[in-house]
């Protein structure tokens, strides 16, 4: 196949995940709706029949799955039609990252019960996928001569996972702080009362930030050296760097209280959101608006 009908096909195929994803969206919403309305009854009347909504959110589950190996279809597709890996603007990030973080979760969903998350996770990966297609869209272009080496890849693909893997934190801590709210107002609603303990999504949170925060430091280091190849110097505190820095500063500092200082609750889910602020300040505005040598955003 030609170049111009891989790109065609790549657009067809991320067009079709983003269509999965709506679908799954509204299976999500159907389930934590029809889940809050029967705990609701059941509070009144101790009976309700639970088959319904786990069908519905198998099926959700499964289309997730589905729109995933669609959109890892598209993004392997436009890397073909470009003939390089397809990370070299802004709306390639955006898919990928929509990839990374859609992959967390289906990955930790095999050891983790987290179809409660499904309904956030199909939200945000539609308005990254949505925001690509219709803003940061760019055709494929060849790599600008600082992106031409292998650390692309090693750097890159290192940095979008731990992206993933840290959003996948985020939004946990943030369902803490809101459960936390909840209880310290007199208890959760019926529905929320299903969902994990306080204890345990502290405890998962942390888990996942202490499995990927080496993975992003290797991301750092690859950036330093991809840097000495490119431009004969490891450090130049350009904003992306210094911003990626202050990323790793921040979850290195969630992991340091968490551990040391016993930093628990509120105050780690707090500080874990903090740092991924710092990420995706990053990942936007300076990749958009930012200026210096890491201004790859074809914008």
């Amino acid at each position: 196949m030609s170049s111009t009908s891989l790109a065609y096909l790549s657009n067809n195929l991320i067009y079709s995940s983003l269509f999965v994803f709506t679908i799954t969206f509204f299976m999500h919403a159907i389930e934590t709706a029809w889940s809050v309305r029967g705990d609701e009854s059941a509070t009144r009347t101790n009976v309700f029949d639970r088959s319904k909504t786990e069908k519905v959110a198998r099926i959700a589950t499964a289309l997730m799955i589905l729109g995933f190996l669609l959109l890892l279809a598209g993004v392997i597709v436009r890397g073909l039609s470009a003939h390089r890996v397809p990370w070299g603007n802004m709306y390639e990030f955006s898919i990928t990252g929509a990839l990374a973080f859609t992959g967390a979760y289906l990955a930790a969903l095999k050891k983790f019960d987290l179809r409660w998350l499904g309904l956030p996770i199909s939200i945000a990966v539609l308005l990254v996928l949505g925001t690509a297609i219709t803003l940061l869209y760019r055709p494929s272009a060849p790599l600008v001569p600082a992106l031409k080496s292998t650390w692309l890849v090693v750097h890159v693909s290192a940095a979008i996972i731990s992206g993933g893997v840290f959003l996948l934190a985020n939004t946990i801590a943030a369902t803490y702080l809101i459960l936390d709210r909840m209880e310290s107002r007199g208890g959760r609603n019926a529905w929320a009362k299903r969902l994990p303990s306080l204890e345990v999504l502290d405890q998962l949170t942390y888990r996942l930030v202490a499995f990927v925060f080496p993975l992003w430091t290797f991301a750092v280091i690859a950036g330093a050296i991809w840097a000495e190849s490119a431009w004969g110097r490891y450090w130049g505190w350009d904003p992306k760097e210094t911003w990626a820095f202050i990323t790793w500063v921040a979850y290195a500092a969630y992991l340091h209280a968490r551990v040391t200082a016993g930093w628990k609750g509120k105050k780690a889910a707090w500080l874990c959101l903090f740092a991924g602020s710092t990420f995706l300040f990053n990942y936007v505005y300076v990749n958009v608006w930012g200026t210096g040598r890491h201004t790859y955003s074809g914008l």
